[in-house]
C-alpha cells in the first residue's frame, strides 16, 4: 500500500509540474548555472537574486533612507517626520507604517534583548513615550502589534489573542489621534481576522475605511482576507466582494485587479486541471488587472503589488511576453504577493523570473526584442 501511494504521489507531481516544463514551440526545462542552454536573467539587466528587496514591492527612497537612518541611530524622529509629511488617505501612508511596524518588528526578532541588552525596536518604544500625541507613532505601533501577534504566536492560542486584543486597543488610540486616517481601521480589519469579528462589527470597522478613503487599494486587499474561505467568509462570497469593488472602480484605479487577488486566495494547493491557468475565470481577472496597470498612474504605490501578482499568474498560463513586460518594471524588489507567503521571497521570485525568461527565449525572445 505504501509504494502504491508512492506511485500516486509521483503521478501527481508529474501532472503539475509538466505544464511549466513544456511550451508550444519546444520545451522549457530548469538547467545548472553555466549550462550552454540557460536562459541567464542577466541578460535583461535583472538584479542578482542576492541584492532583490524584500522589503517592499517596488521603490520608494525616501522610506528606504529614513529606515536606513533610524535603524543606524535608533531615532525615530526621521519616521515621524516622513509620516507627518505622508497624505493619511493615501496609499504610500499605509505602505510606510507596515514598513516601519516591519522593520521594529525584524529588530526584535533578530535581537530579543537581555540582561545588558536592549532589545531590538526601541526606537519605536522610545517614539510612543516621548510622543504619546503623535498619530504616525500610534499607528505603527498598532500595525507593530498585529505583525507581532501573526508572527511570534499561533493563531487561536490565549498568546496570540492577547497581543491582537492590545493591538486593538492600539487601533482605538490611533483612530482618536487621527480621525480622519484610515489606517487604524485598515490595521484592524487584521485584527478582525484574527479574532473572528462578527459581521456585524466587521462592517462597522468596513464602514469607516469608505467614508474616509473609498478607493484604498490595500484596505480592499485586507478585507478581502476577512471574506475568504479558509478565514471567515467563502469563495462565493471573496468573489463577490472584489468583483463589487472592481465593478465601482474609479478610472485609473487598480481596485479593477481585485478579482485576480480573490483568484489566488482561492487556489487549490495541487492543480490537477489541465489548463486551470488558461482557464475562462483566471483569464478574465488576468485581464482585468493587465486594464487596470495599463490605466493607472505610474506612480500609484500599488501598481507594483498588481505586477508581482501579475507575473505569478502570467508566468503559469505560460504567457512569457507578458510577463516578461510586467518584470522589467518590478525586479529589484519582491516584498509583496506571492513571494511573501514563501520563507524566501527572493528565490522564489527568481524562480519565476528564471522561468519567463526561459519561456520568452524557447518562443523566439532576446533582450533585442523586449520592450522597456
Amino acid at each position: 500500500m505504501e509504494i502504491l501511494w508512492v506511485l500516486i504521489a509521483l503521478v501527481m507531481l508529474f501532472v503539475v509540474v509538466t505544464p511549466f516544463l513544456r511550451r508550444r514551440r519546444g520545451a522549457v526545462g530548469l538547467v545548472p548555472p553555466g549550462h550552454p542552454d540557460a536562459a541567464d536573467p542577466a541578460n535583461y539587466g535583472f538584479a542578482l537574486q542576492e541584492e532583490l528587496d524584500v522589503r517592499m514591492p517596488g521603490p520608494d527612497q525616501d522610506l528606504l533612507d529614513v529606515l536606513d537612518v533610524v535603524q543606524r541611530t535608533q531615532d525615530y524622529r526621521a519616521a515621524q517626520q516622513l509620516l507627518a509629511g505622508t497624505a493619511a488617505d493615501g496609499e504610500t501612508r499605509w505602505q510606510r507604517i507596515q514598513a516601519f511596524a516591519g522593520a521594529a518588528s525584524l529588530e526584535l526578532a533578530q535581537r530579543p534583548g537581555g540582561v545588558s541588552e536592549a532589545p531590538g525596536g526601541q526606537w519605536l518604544r522610545v517614539w510612543r513615550t516621548e510622543a504619546p500625541k503623535d498619530a504616525g507613532g500610534a499607528a505603527v505601533h498598532a500595525e507593530f502589534l498585529v505583525q507581532q501577534a501573526w508572527r511570534t504566536a499561533a493563531h487561536g492560542t490565549d498568546e496570540f489573542r492577547i497581543i491582537m486584543e492590545e493591538g486593538k486597543a492600539a487601533c482605538g488610540e490611533a483612530a482618536l489621534l487621527a480621525p480622519g486616517d484610515p489606517v487604524p481601521y485598515i490595521v484592524e480589519l487584521s485584527v478582525a481576522r484574527g479574532l473572528g469579528y462578527p459581521r456585524q462589527e466587521f462592517e462597522q470597522v468596513w464602514l469607516k475605511i469608505l467614508d474616509r478613503a473609498p478607493a484604498h487599494m490595500g484596505a480592499h486587499l485586507a478585507a478581502l482576507h476577512y471574506w475568504c474561505e479558509k478565514w471567515h467568509g467563502s469563495r462565493d462570497e471573496a468573489y463577490a466582494f472584489a468583483e463589487a469593488a472592481a465593478a465601482r472602480a474609479p478610472q485609473g484605479s487598480l481596485l479593477a485587479a481585485m478579482p485576480l487577488f480573490a483568484v489566488f486566495e482561492h487556489l487549490p494547493e495541487v492543480n490537477l486541471v489541465s489548463g486551470f491557468y488558461q482557464s475562462e475565470v483566471v483569464t478574465r481577472a488576468i485581464h482585468g488587472a493587465l486594464h487596470a496597470v495599463h490605466s493607472a498612474r505610474p506612480d500609484d504605490p500599488m501598481l507594483a503589488h498588481v505586477r508581482h501578482m501579475l507575473v505569478f499568474f502570467l508566468v503559469r498560463a505560460e504567457r512569457w511576453a507578458e510577463a516578461m513586460n510586467q518584470l522589467i518594471h518590478v525586479d529589484g524588489h519582491v516584498g509583496a504577493l506571492p513571494w511573501t507567503l514563501s520563507a524566501d521571497p527572493a528565490a522564489e521570485f527568481a524562480v519565476y523570473r528564471a522561468m519567463a525568461v526561459a519561456g520568452y527565449e524557447a518562443n523566439g525572445g532576446s533582450p533585442a526584442t523586449l520592450p522597456h
